[in-house]
């Protein structure tokens, strides 16, 4: 199964009462989502390493930087 982001989730629409699951797989999250959880500071550890293996598998360069 997929790495995922966050649990999957149930969306329903209201005028049609039908109920979509929406995944939230981390293979399918743009460059720049993940580029700023990994930046935020309030970001959980586990789900940072995630979006780092990430962003290696994609073949894209972390440089770090000092503040």
């Amino acid at each position: 199964m997929p790495i995922k982001f966050k649990p999957s989730a149930k969306e329903v629409n209201r005028q049609t009462k039908q109920v979509n699951m929406v995944h939230y797989y981390i293979k399918s999250m743009s460059k720049q989502s993940l580029f700023e959880y990994v930046n935020d500071n309030r970001a959980i550890p586990k789900r940072r390493v995630k979006c780092i293996n990430e962003l290696q598998r994609r073949g894209i360069e972390i440089v770090w930087k000092n503040k």
